[in-house]
């Protein structure tokens, strides 16, 4: 019988060393960073799922490219190797590099959005949340209910809710600058988005004369997902795919830290001229010269690099397993996760892991928390800390309370996540013992990145 264990499809030729620790030095660690896994050293951590963003390993490919690179300050040659890998992948027309994601949407909503706007998204993520309401304007999330039930099964749980945007479009109308669309939906567990959704998506938004972007973070694994479960694609590439997927649109935002496969960079890419121009301006102003946009030649040489090498069907074969493998595990031992494993991360349902814990008290929070101390495993959470913070200074509760494995590319093997699986277990067997949490300090925006937290203490 031929083996079915679907295996890294790479070799290790560099090792970096993993620091063992106790559970007292965890213990001291975490205090001294005030509970927040952001706050820790890194060293301090053996598996490192905080991120799957600029965590990843470089290939021999991208390695040789960089040491190629041009350094030029304008018209540098790796530039336009960057730009034709993103020309042929996307067709979209105009391409501006910049630091990461979260510039590339500053731009972005800083030349389309104002003050009493609102931008639907099935969900927006924490940065592009921030940057919409730093102009004053409103993001909508507009999820299909099933987005929001962990233990619902459904194919693309990170479809739009398409009747919901019409609706948005027809109450929201000549207030709403553009639309976006999450792929994959990372708040939402990191669930794939359907062709026909996305299709769908672009028929409502020509309808209503309102231009169509996508969050492109993970379009690789979004390819993957449709190609595995949506009727029709079974025989396309992923490569054909994600071309179709960007036909849609009327542009991008992209951080290359994920599906770039780099540890730096990202990039804006629209079809409009106008848009394009005043972009350009205030990417000069802000980030670099419209062919570095922030980033070394090396970086732009990465990048090139690493977007096609995150279009490759052994690769996509891997990295979707290894989250799957994992949730296979969890759901066995009964850890309550969301269903189907998202592309890119496992995430935990902290609501009905620890029911005794109400919202107020940050139960994905607590559990990111007790991760760490037990195995030293450094999640992220999502939840009523990273999203409960309202821009008028109040509080709501989020829709789901989830913590985020997250795993870089082509870094862990089979026996860390083994590991993993192992201290989940140990964690939920003793779930009913762990405590909620309050604030100390926190930042008025952003706060889970800076804030300062304490276990409660038992009345």
């Amino acid at each position: 019988m031929l083996p079915h264990t679907i295996i890294e499809p790479f070799r290790i030729r560099t090792v970096e060393p993993i620091r063992q620790t106790t559970r007292e030095e965890r213990e001291a660690v975490l205090r001294a960073a005030h509970y927040n896994p952001f706050l820790l050293h890194a060293t301090d951590v053996l598996i490192d799922l905080l991120t799957d963003s600029g965590t990843g390993a470089l290939s021999a490919a991208q390695w040789g490219a960089m040491i190629q690179s041009d350094e030029s300050y304008a018209g540098a040659r790796s530039f336009f190797t960057f730009e034709k890998a993103i020309h042929d992948i996307t067709g979209l027309r105009h391409v501006l590099p910049t630091h990461q994601g979260r510039a590339a949407e500053r731009i972005l909503f800083t030349a389309m959005c104002k003050a009493g706007d609102v931008v639907p998204n099935n969900t927006h993520f924490d940065t592009t949340r921030a940057n919409i309401e730093d102009r004053g304007a409103t993001a909508l999330d507009l999820p299909i209910p099933e987005g929001r039930e962990p233990a619902t099964l459904h194919p693309f749980k990170g479809n739009m809710d398409l009747a919901a945007l019409d609706r948005a479009l027809q109450e929201h109308a000549g207030h709403v600058p553009l639309v976006m669309l999450t792929v994959t939906n990372n708040s939402g567990g990191g669930q794939p988005v359907s062709m026909a959704n996305i299709r769908g998506a672009h028929d409502i938004c020509k309808r209503h004369g309102v231009p169509f972007f996508l969050d492109a973070c993970r379009f690789a694994e979004n390819a993957w997902f449709i190609k595995l479960r949506e009727p029709g694609y079974a025989d396309r590439t992923p490569f054909e795919i994600a071309h179709e997927m960007f036909s849609l649109v009327d542009g991008c935002t992209m951080s290359a830290k994920k599906d770039g496969m780099a540890n730096i960079g990202g990039f804006l890419a629209v079809n409009d001229d106008a848009l394009a121009r005043k972009c350009r301006n205030n990417l000069i102003l802000t980030e670099g010269f419209v062919t570095y946009g922030g980033l070394a030649g090396y970086d732009l040489e990465a990048v090139a690099v690493g977007l096609r090498e995150a279009l490759n069907s052994d690769y996509l074969r891997y990295r979707i397993r290894s989250i799957e493998y994992l949730a296979e595990k969890l759901v066995k031992i009964g850890i309550p996760i969301m269903q189907p494993a998202g592309g890119h991360a496992l995430y935990i349902d902290a609501k009905a892991m620890l029911p005794h814990i109400p919202q107020s008290e940050y139960p994905a929070w607590a559990l990111s928390c007790v991760l760490y101390l037990e195995g030293g495993i450094r999640g992220v959470e999502i939840g009523s800390m990273m999203f409960g913070l309202q821009p008028d200074g109040s509080e709501k509760p989020a829709a789901m309370e989830l913590v985020r494995l997250a795993f870089p590319r082509r870094v862990y093997t089979q026996s860390h996540v083994d590991f993993v699986a192992e201290v989940l277990a140990y964690v939920y067997a003793r779930a009913g013992s762990i405590r909620g949490m309050r604030i100390v300090e926190q930042p008025s925006a952003l706060r889970h990145f800076t804030a300062r937290m304490e276990f409660r203490v038992e009345a």
